[in-house]
């Protein structure tokens, strides 16, 4: 099911700057009987992410009540929030366009997180680098084009997830998660300052951790900083977290870390 602007309807101008040039950002979260789980984390991204695109947005109640409504029309599913900056301008140029336009699609949850949670997942490095643009960094933008092709290079080595690296070679992400690596009691993640996605479920990760003790570094490093590492996880709103077992030819297996999210709660639905 789709709501555009709150009208259930999938027909959206073919002049939508969304559409054009990719101008306007969304988050993905996770519905579990009926309700959006950590709806104010979304929100709080949606408010952060449009205002650094300088996309003027107000209708946050309006939101929330479409938000809300959609939601409680599913047992177990996935609402993906958009929103774009509308139609108008000329060119490149967003003057005279106010309209912002807020899209919402319903789907089911993907089934193959909770066997994913229990046997691990394995990683390949991309050939596919993301460009660096401290301008953009961290936001989650409709610009996904870096995405769609490292999934396209997973589709074809039939592999479970990515690596994914900057253009300098350093360890930044996966393709629809973030990643985090421990060694002892430290833990590290890619410093998302010039590309990436900071993700809502990173962030939960991080706290609920070092509420357990855990410290966390952000850090810039190639990926042989993870030869060595006691374990790796990978997370997203929907996952939301998963043990790697593999990246590459480095081996590894759930740890204390892992344990630790499952019974905080951390687990796929």
């Amino acid at each position: 099911m789709q709501l555009i602007n709150g009208v259930n309807t999938s027909q959206l101008s073919s002049l939508d700057r969304g559409l054009q040039f990719g101008d306007g950002c969304f988050t993905t979260a996770q519905v579990a009987a009926g309700q959006v789980r950590h709806l104010a984390h979304h929100l709080a991204r949606l408010a952060r992410d449009s205002q650094r695109l300088g996309i003027a947005f107000d209708a946050w109640p309006e939101l929330t009540q479409e938000i809300t409504a959609l939601a409680s029309q599913s047992d177990l599913g996935v609402l993906k929030i958009l929103l774009t900056r509308g139609s108008g301008g000329r060119g490149y140029s967003a003057a005279g366009c106010t309209a912002t336009q807020r899209i919402l699609t319903l789907a089911p949850y993907p089934s193959h997180y909770a066997a994913w949670q229990q046997q691990g997942v394995s990683l390949i490095t991309s050939p596919i680098p993301l460009g660096m643009n401290p301008y953009l960094a961290g936001i989650k933008h409709l610009n996904r084009l870096e995405q769609v092709l490292i999934k396209q290079h997973l589709d074809r080595q039939a592999a479970q997830e990515a690596l994914v690296l900057d253009s300098q070679g350093n360890v930044v992400e996966c393709c629809a998660a973030n990643i985090l690596w421990r060694k002892g009691r430290q833990l590290y993640t890619p410093a998302l300052t010039h590309s990436g996605v900071e993700g809502i479920m990173k962030g939960l990760v991080i706290e609920a951790l070092q509420a357990e003790g855990y410290h966390c570094s952000h850090v810039t490093q190639a990926p042989t900083a993870l030869e060595q590492a006691d374990e790796v996880i990978i997370c997203n709103a929907l996952m939301p977290v998963l043990p790697v077992i593999r990246i590459d030819q480095w081996q590894y297996q759930p740890g204390e870390a892992m344990a630790t999210l499952i019974k905080l709660g951390f687990t796929a639905s």
